[in-house]
């Protein structure tokens, strides 16, 4: 009888999750919310509001670590499976192709994938476009009128030029320009074009806003700049105004923000949840209101401030060849642009 007792007791004691010793029903386990951790490449000031809005709107909490680009992409491939990044946010689609060339990034399902219009994802469906940039040139409503500003992004090597502009060539949009021209014209036809340019002896800046508040001061005439980052200023103010080319001409060319998952991660499906919120409506809004950027989702409207343009006014690149930075890195380096 006394082993029949003591089996009994280790039998209840096996099936203690339903009460407690005292016989009141035990408190179930509650799972916490999954951390994801992004690795972001787009500054704190510029997305951080948004991404403050992740738990509130998915359940999802978020760590993030900022940083350059170029820098977090590194610290991914060395890293490797031992990375804690779960989800990476690139400032253009270069970074995150060549990442994507090299396994880094999982493939995003198609219900992800759909969100966006479909020139604004990666063609192998490993990275996703959050947000757009136009390239444009930023120039002086008074030092060059309408009537004398380029029609084609190839004009800016002519002479007349000489002296009157401005570039960033360790820019990260810059270079991934410059590889969608390498697609489009062929390596000749851009390295003639770079040659070109600088033999016009350029203002070389850092990044894209010193060109906006060069053009405003009259260090130069005209910058090689994405669109946003006019609204940075008071450009009324300071007389300067985005200008685009022609239809269909290699200077227009949408420059994307986008983010992937990273293949492995033990947070893939709350990874998925956070990328799905970026390309929402909610978070739509934002950058085209907050930033002044191009939504990639369609029916999501351009702040009133910025134009919309058609599609068809667009050069059409494959997204894989502004990964390709590279070889165009490579060749800034032989003309001694780098």
């Amino acid at each position: 009888m006394r082993t029949l007792l003591l089996s009994l007791t280790a039998l209840l004691v096996g099936c203690g999750d339903t009460a407690t010793p005292t016989g009141e029903p035990a408190t179930p386990k509650v799972e916490e919310a999954p951390t994801v951790t992004i690795y972001s490449g787009r500054g704190e000031s510029l997305i951080g509001p948004l991404l403050d809005r992740v738990e509130a709107e998915t359940g999802v909490k978020v760590a993030v670590q900022y940083g350059g680009t170029s820098e977090l992409a590194t610290r991914l491939l060395a890293e490797g499976q031992a990375s804690p990044a779960d989800v990476f946010l690139a400032q253009d689609p270069g970074h995150l192709g060549a990442l994507a060339e090299r396994g880094v990034l999982a493939p995003l399902p198609e219900s992800l994938l759909a969100q966006v219009s479909p020139a604004y994802r990666d063609d192998g469906g490993r990275w996703i476009g959050t947000s757009g940039r136009l390239r444009v040139l930023v120039v002086h409503s008074e030092r060059v009128p309408e009537a004398e500003r380029p029609h084609s992004l190839e004009e800016l090597a002519d002479p007349r030029w000489k002296g009157r502009l401005g570039w960033a060539p360790g820019n990260g949009s810059f270079q991934a320009h410059v590889s969608a021209l390498r697609s489009v014209w062929g390596e000749e036809r851009t390295r003639a074009w770079l040659q070109g340019v600088s033999a016009n002896a350029p203002t070389v800046y850092p990044k894209n806003s010193p060109q906006v508040e060069a053009a405003g001061s009259g260090a130069i005439d005209v910058g090689w700049v994405n669109h946003y980052y006019l609204y940075k200023f008071d450009h009324q103010a300071l007389g300067v105004v985005n200008h685009s080319f022609e239809p269909g001409d290699a200077g227009n060319l949408m420059m994307l923000s986008g983010a992937g998952i990273r293949a492995g991660s033990a947070q893939a499906e709350a990874a998925e949840t956070v990328v799905a919120f970026l390309v929402s409506e909610t978070a739509q809004q934002y950058f085209a209101e907050q930033t002044r950027e191009y939504p990639t989702r369609p029916g999501v409207s351009t702040h009133p401030d910025v134009p919309a343009i058609a599609p068809e006014a667009l050069v059409v690149v494959p997204q894989d060849a502004l990964a390709d930075v590279g070889a165009t890195r490579t060749m800034l380096q032989e003309l001694g642009l780098q």
